[in-house]
């Protein structure tokens, strides 16, 4: 059959694997079933990942392609890991667990596109077990989420993302994660919406151990000379 994307070999991956790669996820993202070309699809993203001191996570807190500088944060040491005590606040630099880069925004982006089409989620096409994407820079998910979504007719209608994370403040680096959206899916500042808000102290993301984030992502048919664009 025909793949998805000759191009994506090259954002994917740099080893000789590179086709086969290709081919792999191709594959899961061709469903038997047909795509049908409705005017409007409608997806949802969610994501969640632990923070911890840096010195754990071993590599920043990074959200939307941007990483987020910030003060030592009073960080609840549930486990006593680091603290004296296990619930005692240890100040830190945070970092962010995961197999990736761990960005909530791109990582829930990705996934809404993929709901809207009724494709498989994120963590099936990219599997968190797979060294392949151990480390890697999510805009690279997100140049194949593109890719996909074009494949099918498809571009952007309009991006709302909702972060939810009580520390580090992030409104500073809202514009550039909005413009790192706007880039990465070719599409306009007027179709991309951020808003970030606290937990209220509440659980995990209240006490800095997670942060997360929702996507409500429109994908609107392509039509007429779009198509060739």
């Amino acid at each position: 059959g025909t793949q998805i994307s000759r191009t994506t070999t090259t954002t994917l991956s740099s080893s000789a694997t590179d086709e086969a790669t290709e081919a792999e996820i191709s594959s899961i993202l061709r469903p038997s079933y047909t795509i049908e070309p409705i005017p409007l699809r409608i997806g949802h993203g969610f994501d969640i990942h632990k923070m911890v001191p840096f010195e754990e996570a071993g590599q920043p807190v990074v959200i939307g392609g941007v990483v987020i500088d910030h003060e030592d944060q009073k960080w609840t040491d549930k486990d006593g890991k680091y603290a004296e005590n296990p619930g005692d606040i240890y100040k830190t630099q945070l970092g962010v667990l995961a197999h990736s880069d761990g960005d909530v925004i791109y990582h829930s982006l990705v996934d809404a596109i993929f709901g809207a089409l009724t494709l498989p989620d994120i963590g099936q096409v990219f599997q968190d077990t797979d060294p392949r994407w151990k480390g890697c820079d999510s805009a690279k998910f997100m140049e194949h989420a593109y890719d996909v979504m074009k494949y099918y007719g498809y571009k952007i209608g309009n991006i709302d993302v909702t972060l939810i994370l009580e520390r580090p403040k992030v409104a500073g680096f809202k514009p550039r994660m909005k413009e790192n959206i706007v880039k990465l899916l070719h599409t306009t500042e007027g179709r991309v919406n951020i808003k970030a808000r606290t937990h209220e102290k509440v659980d995990s993301v209240g006490e800095l151990r997670s942060l997360s984030c929702h996507v409500v992502v429109t994908l609107e048919k392509v039509v007429g000379n779009e198509a060739d664009l």
